[in-house]
């Protein structure tokens, strides 16, 4: 395995940039982020680059009388699992937050927004009231006795939600996670999507906060794919430490400091970073506060969770007391099903914390030794070469990248012709015998994709059957694109502990001083269909005591048809209407009804 050179130079506490050679790093990147195109439920836009895709799932959550048209798939199946998806948004954002510029000059910061917003959009439908949330769209048992396209599911698409009677602390703690860090991905480019963001934010936090309990007892059909092994304590943690990098609010940080120790972010030493554990995530975030000088009254709490964050790089660095198993070909490895998405997220904590500690000038404190920031880097970077071909077999797990990479893939879409080039209608057990069944490659490349990779030994077979090998999934990619834009763009020439801001015309600045818990603001509406409806607040003011709130609709017609009449009605207005006296109401009401 390449060894990397020393080559970060600290002057101050400024890098120099430093563009990294032996792979196209920035092809990597583009492809990454195409493959969340190939993952999208719902009205795909004009703008789908994906061509071989076609709309699906147009009826999801009709049957509960709730728009869910839209969000991600999660992996080779038609499922919409909330956990994983949300998870994949917050390292999304996390990505963008951290390395936005890289991605800019590389042309790819556009298609990665894009990607975080197909997620959070969904999230606003998937979250209709304050305390309800949609966790789940399909059922894994029946979707997975079927082989067909998403564009042709039959499968049974109940949607599954959780609400105080039966919650789910560590799914409505992802999604607060994940829309808080999306808010800052879009601050300044579109400020009011911003607000609403962080609005739903807040809701989903004092949701999963007040009404404890792990979703997958609310959810049990979720239990067989993404059960809470870790249970919920490190998800409430997260979103506190996420909610405070977005509002700079007090009150979060005060959480933070309050319940590290109970909750276990001081306390648990990990080697496993997931859409389950948040754990080293927490503490990577909660050391950057404290490196930032944000901990206050809390330093003294905030210093352990630094040191279990420090636990976490130096085992996967193998400089630890519990030491994270290594392939022989060096990639690191904890189970045989999926064990590429621990590569990928192991791969940016370390990234992100190098940079942490290269901008502080501190080096990473290991049971066998000081290490070097540039030390931490060159582990992720041995991470990230390999999945792209620098391992025993010269293959590369990224689908669509190198020469050598898999062409059976463990995905329903990529495998059957696509709907554009036959729509003949494919059955479940048709697509079992035409499709998952041959040994040719599959139709459709699934550009971008990162499989499940080898096993403790370096070995694949690239087989259909082999879903624990073949099979991609959105979180796997998620956090990879971060070290990608790390490593083709360097550094970028600045403080990683300075406030980073997304690159994005028509600066706006956002922060909320108030120390208390902040206030919720209404939730605007929207629904997708041959007609969508999006509606977005766009300002807010307050006269004589009262807050008002401007919404803006964007009615779209994504048929093929010409609209020759639309009727539109308004209902469930509440409070003061600018503009009207008391006496207007009536005739305001008559009018909107």
């Amino acid at each position: 395995m390449e060894k990397l050179p020393q080559v970060i130079f600290m002057l101050g506490l400024f890098l120099f940039p430093f563009a990294f050679a032996g792979h196209d790093y920035g092809q990597a990147l583009s492809k990454s982020i195409m493959f969340f195109e190939a993952q999208r439920s719902g009205y795909l836009p004009h703008n789908q680059r994906v061509s071989w895709r076609s709309h699906s799932g147009l009826q999801d959550g009709k049957a509960s009388g709730v728009d869910l048209v839209g969000g991600y798939y999660d992996a080779g199946d038609n499922v919409k699992f909330g956990l994983p998806m949300a998870f994949t948004v917050t390292m999304m954002s996390w990505s963008i937050i951290e390395y936005g510029k890289q991605m800019a000059s590389s042309g790819e910061l556009g298609h990665a927004m894009e990607a975080v917003k197909w997620g959070t959009d969904y999230f606003i439908k998937a979250h209709p009231e304050p305390n309800v949330l949609y966790g789940e769209v399909g059922d894994g048992n029946t979707d997975h006795k079927c082989w067909q396209r998403p564009e042709d599911m039959t499968t049974d698409r109940h949607a599954y939600k959780i609400d105080p009677s039966n919650p789910g602390s560590d799914l409505a703690g992802e999604t607060a996670a994940a829309m808080a860090a999306a808010s800052i991905v879009f601050r300044r480019s579109n400020p009011a999507y911003s607000h609403e963001l962080l609005s739903h934010a807040y809701q989903l936090f004092d949701f999963a906060d007040k009404y404890r309990g792990k979703y997958d007892s609310s959810i049990t059909v979720a239990q067989k794919y993404y059960r809470s092994i870790s249970g919920y304590n490190d998800e409430l943690l997260w979103a506190a430490a996420w909610l405070y990098q977005a509002s700079n609010n007090q009150y979060y940080l005060d959480y933070l400091g309050r319940n590290g120790d109970a909750m276990g972010g001081t306390g648990w030493q990990m080697t496993e970073f997931s859409w389950d554990v948040k754990y080293p995530g927490v503490q990577t975030l909660v050391a950057k506060f404290l490196l930032q000088g944000k901990a206050g009254i809390h330093a003294p709490v905030f210093e352990r969770y630094l040191e279990k964050s420090e636990y976490f790089m130096c085992s996967c660095m193998g400089r630890g007391t519990h030491n994270v198993q290594r392939t022989p070909g060096g990639l690191i490895y904890r189970q045989r099903w999926n064990n590429l998405q621990f590569a990928t997220s192991s791969s940016f904590l370390a990234t992100v914390y190098s940079d942490y500690l290269a901008s502080s000038a501190r080096d990473l404190k290991c049971a066998s030794g000081y290490v070097a920031p540039s030390q931490l880097l060159s582990f992720a970077k041995s991470q990230v070469d390999y999945i792209l071909g620098d391992n025993p077999r010269a293959t590369s797990y990224m689908v669509g990248y190198g020469n050598n990479f898999p062409q059976r893939v463990h995905h329903r879409g990529s495998s059957i012709v696509s709907i554009k080039a036959n729509p003949s209608f494919v059955s479940c057990m048709g697509g079992y015998d035409t499709w998952f069944s041959s040994k040719r490659s599959n139709t459709n490349i699934l550009t971008g994709a990162i499989v499940g990779g080898p096993d403790a030994y370096d070995d694949f077979a690239d087989e259909r059957k082999n879903y624990e090998q073949t099979e991609p999934a959105t979180y796997n990619n998620a956090p990879l694109i971060g070290v990608l834009a790390r490593l083709g763009g360097g550094h970028g020439g600045y403080n990683q502990l300075l406030p980073v801001v997304v690159t994005a015309p028509n600066p706006v600045v956002t922060r909320q001083h108030s120390f208390t818990k902040p206030k919720i603001t209404p939730s605007p509406a929207s629904w997708s269909g041959p007609i969508s409806v999006e509606q977005k607040m766009t300002h807010s003011w307050v006269a004589n005591g009262i807050t008002y709130y401007r919404y803006s609709t964007t009615v779209t017609n994504k048929s093929n048809k010409i609209l020759k009449s639309l009727n539109l009605s308004i209902s469930k207005l509440y409070g003061p209407i600018w503009g009207l006296t008391k006496s207007d109401v009536s005739v305001a009401n008559y009018l909107l009804a």
